[in-house]
């Protein structure tokens, strides 16, 4: 008796159960050849696209990870399983997580943005954080760049990413301005020409965009006189000091009178 209700029972189970088991089962096996097919179409396009090594890997798992947690819960809700307690506990899980790691989601957002949107690359000089130097490495976390004076700053990307950013390198070209003071016993045609003549025989400034010099202000104790010229990014340090070092020493020998002399 027990073992014919028993029969009974495992029949009915089978046939309110049975049908629902065996399509989730088919909907398991084929979501995952499905998964497998979009890893591999996903793998190729990032390629193509050129999406920063350092990002492919991540987005890649992430991607995937998601997929499978969709399936599993769709195999579940196809089965009749309870998804209540399963989808509180993501939930919450998700919530906490989140206010424990804010600082490091920050960092992590603005990294896949940097990877992505490219505002620098590597070898790229930036002035950012009060920071100014050349990127040497882009992580998901954090971003690295080499000062001058040969120190490593490590900027956190949430931070870096949320401020001004100045990308020194990306236009090819920079603008060296600056400023001298002379009094007003000098002739100025004959100092312009002068800063002229040493612009001309300055290595390295580009011939266009034209290089300036005119008055920029006129103070109580003396002229200012402005200095425009433009040089490649790579060299402009270089450019700059050797312009100053001729405009002075034209200067001097043309006999114009410099101030505390």
């Amino acid at each position: 008796m027990n073992l014919q209700k028993f029969y009974t029972t495992a029949s009915n189970w089978v046939i309110l159960y049975g049908p629902r088991i065996l399509i989730g089962i088919i909907v398991f096996l084929v979501g995952l050849r499905a998964i497998s097919l979009v890893k591999s179409r996903i793998r190729g396009q990032m390629t193509r696209k050129q999406i920063h090594s350092s990002l492919q890997p991540f987005l890649l798992s992430l991607t995937i990870t998601a997929l499978h947690i969709l399936l599993i819960l769709l195999v579940m809700n196809i089965v009749g399983l309870e998804l209540t307690i399963f989808t509180t506990l993501i939930g919450a899980l998700t919530v906490t997580a989140g206010l424990a790691l804010s600082g490091t989601l920050q960092n992590f957002a603005g990294g896949i943005f940097i990877l992505l949107l490219k505002p620098f690359t590597i070898d790229d000089n930036i002035i950012a954080q009060g920071v100014d130097g050349v990127v040497t490495s882009i992580q998901v976390f954090y971003t690295e760049v080499l000062t001058g004076d040969n120190k490593t700053v490590i900027i956190p990307n949430g931070k870096l990413f949320n401020e001004i950013i100045t990308n020194v390198t990306r236009e090819g070209r920079r603008r060296i301005d600056f400023e001298i003071k002379l009094g007003y016993v000098i002739d100025i045609d004959q100092v312009k020409a002068i800063i002229r003549k040493s612009i001309s025989e300055t290595p390295s400034i580009l011939p266009e965009p034209a290089p300036s010099v005119g008055v920029s202000s006129l103070e109580l104790d003396g002229v200012k006189i402005i200095i425009k010229v433009w040089a490649n990014t790579d060299i402009y340090s270089a450019v700059n000091y050797a312009l100053h070092e001729n405009i002075l020493k034209d200067l001097k020998a043309a006999g114009v009178k410099l101030p505390g002399m």
